[in-house]
């Protein structure tokens, strides 16, 4: 796990001096990604540099180093991420010919690109990774991608210098940058709480999409192509189901999850496991114990407010798999102080509060190790969402019902008060007791405005619902997955809904905060969960696997029980989160009053401070609850000010 950064000077002002000097800051900018070592390449008739900060992983010699030139001296590669299969392709590239310095799959990525060619390679890479692969032949670069998106990787053409990197706050270093924001993204993001690629918040740069490798010329021409993509997985494992019985499938399933394991088990330094104790992390860790001979790091936190503490259940699996288990209570003020810094490692405004517990376990683990295994992707692959249920029992209930009965019972939702709302909703029985009902009768009632079920989807997934009242200038420009464009492809909803996370909330929310937060504190977090061979099999199961008489992930769960008693798990889901909700009219109060000040969130006009002041009020006085969206637009404020973006 590492960061680059650099950039190709396309009207060469740059003097040829000066070339590698600013490419070492840009990327010192990224310092944390790669604390263990700094490089820099530059071809000086092209205007191009590259600075490379290393968080040595495999290979920790010299040999190792990066930039790295391939063995025929045409390619120079600086790469974040890891390829897992690199020793089997090494010793099949070494049956060809290809002889090797070192044993990084660093190398390994140049030596198949020169021997099979880019498109052949990457076919055969398994693992995460963003590229920058410069062609000497050529004079090109070509960024790249990996499959799912779980490394990040940004570029963009301003003012005749094209720049490109891990992140976008090594572009601050750059004469030559503008930091302006982009109006479209910012209306995604209000209403998102984040911004989806290929946007960025910033004007004229991008992300490169997860599956695709775009290519630069020295003058200019840009080329994007895809060379992985998940509608086609989706269509191609749909139109293929996997055959056999449930001991069959879940048979196959242990198997793909066994191997995506050892792969993310390799490394030359300490190496650990997040663990909170449901599904997904308890399955990863499982089957890291079950192929290690010697007790698995697992790491965990606990939090002492009810409702938000998983650390019981982690300790619980840990103690039965005979992990070697670390926790850490987190006292209130520990989280407090760090949320100030939350802009620091999100150059982008980003507001999935879970954000700082994500950062708050990465501390801990890497207290300890340098790689830590992660459970993310689990709840997309195989249904785990319990908003997936929702849609599909509130599409039914609309189906049969008129445009005038839906527009009626949406006027009478609005027409209490949200107030009166949570009072209800508080004051149910037991299990029916319900927080927040204000603000969801608030979003039931956006929902019925809108007809398709990727729009009544959308509603139970955004943050701020009411967008136009909230950005007025701004239309929301919806990217193709909201469109209805997958029906056609994916006629079941559960599994269109997946795949739609699939493409949207799972690279721009839920891999974005685990790469910042672990990349915060120089720690390389791995997913074996979305290994693509995994995400591939798991488009070939049948619906039944994933969901059975209520429960969901029900194969993943056949899997871990093979391992960790029912009892352990059964349990209903918890989020990864903090109370922002009684931290907003509590010890958050002062900080965030403010960055919401009306003068401030209306200075440059992107912001309607009505709206958000009449939340913030009826917050306070604990009429309703609205953390989620008020943390959306306080996350941007902050943001907003960290970087001194206009």
């Amino acid at each position: 796990m590492c960061g680059f950064a650099g950039f190709l000077d396309l009207r060469r002002r740059i003097a040829a001096d000066e070339l590698a000097p600013l490419a070492r800051r840009m990327s010192e900018a990224i310092r944390s990604r790669g604390p263990d070592d700094a490089a820099e390449w530059t071809e000086r008739d092209a205007g191009y540099a590259v600075g490379f900060r290393r968080l040595a992983i495999i290979d920790l010699s010299e040999a190792g180093r990066q930039p790295m030139h391939s063995s025929d001296g045409r390619y120079v590669i600086a790469y974040n991420g890891e390829v897992y299969n690199g020793p089997a392709l090494r010793a099949e590239l070494e049956r060809e010919g290809s002889r090797f310095r070192g044993h990084s799959d660093t190398e390994v990525i140049l030596e198949a690109c020169v021997r099979w060619g880019l498109d052949a390679a990457l076919a055969r890479f398994v693992g995460m990774f963003a590229i920058a692969l410069w062609d000497r032949l050529e004079r090109r670069v070509t960024l790249i991608r990996d499959r799912m998106g779980i490394k990040p990787l940004y570029f963009g053409e301003v003012g005749g210098t094209v720049l490109f990197g891990s992140q976008p706050k090594a572009f601050f270093a750059h004469p030559h940058w503008r930091a302006e924001i982009d109006p479209e993204s910012f209306a995604l993001y209000s209403h998102f709480s984040y911004v989806p690629a290929p946007r960025s918040i910033y004007r004229r740069i991008e992300q490169v999409l997860p599956g695709h490798l775009v290519t630069i010329d020295t003058d200019g021409q840009v080329t994007r192509r895809c060379y992985w993509d998940l509608h086609e997985v989706a269509r191609a494992g749909l139109a293929a189901p996997l055959e056999g019985d449930d001991a069959t499938a879940v048979d196959a399933l242990d198997a793909a999850l066994r191997d995506a394991v050892r792969l993310r088990m390799i490394a030359d330094v300490p190496l650990g496991a997040f663990l909170s104790g449901g599904v997904d992390s308890s399955a990863v860790v499982a089957l890291m114990q079950a192929q290690s001979d010697r007790p698995v790091k697992t790491f965990s936190i606990g939090f002492a407010e009810a409702g938000y503490d998983e650390a019981p259940h982690a300790r619980a699996v840990a103690e039965h798999l005979g992990t070697e288990h670390h926790e850490l209570y987190v006292s209130p003020q520990h989280a407090l102080d760090l949320v100030p810094r939350i802009g620091e490692w999100y150059d982008e405004p980003f507001a999935d509060s879970s954000q700082l517990p994500t950062y708050l376990v990465s501390e801990l683990t890497r207290q300890h190790v340098t790689v830590s295994l992660s459970g993310d992707g689990g709840d997309e692959l195989f249904s785990g969402y319990p908003r997936y249920g929702h849609a599909e029992r509130l599409i039914a209930s609309l189906g049969g019902r008129s445009r005038l009965t839906r527009a009626a019972t949406r006027m009478a939702l609005r027409a209490i008060p949200v107030g009166v709302w949570d009072l209800a909703g508080r004051a149910l029985p037991g299990r029916f007791r319900r927080e927040g009902l204000g603000a969801r009768s608030r979003r039931l009632a956006s929902m019925l405005e809108n007809g398709t079920p990727e729009d009544l989807y959308r509603g139970l997934v955004c943050q701020w619902h009411e967008s136009s009242e909230l950005v007025p200038r701004e239309r929301l420009a919806l990217d193709a997955p909201w469109s209805g464009a997958l029906a056609a492809l994916v006629p079941d909803l559960r599994r269109r809904f997946q795949l739609v996370d699939m493409l949207t909330y799972l690279p721009n929310d839920i891999l974005a905060k685990v790469d910042r937060a672990s990349m915060a504190v120089s720690l390389e977090a791995r997913v074996p969960l979305l290994d693509h061979r995994v995400v591939e099999l798991s488009w070939r199961l049948p619906a039944r696997m994933s969901v059975r008489d209520g429960v969901e992930k029900w194969i993943l769960r056949e899997v871990l029980y093979r391992h960790v008693p029912r009892a352990l798990i059964e349990r209903p889901k918890m989020g990864f989160g903090v109370p922002i909700d009684s931290w907003l009219r509590g010890p958050l109060r002062e900080w965030a009053e403010d960055l919401l000040d009306p003068r401030t969130l209306g200075a440059d006009g992107l912001f309607d401070p009505a709206p958000v002041r009449e939340r913030w009020a009826q917050h306070q006085r604990g009429e309703a609850s609205w953390h989620y969206p008020l943390w959306t637009i306080l996350m941007f404020q902050d943001w907003k000010r960290r970087w001194g973006v206009a």
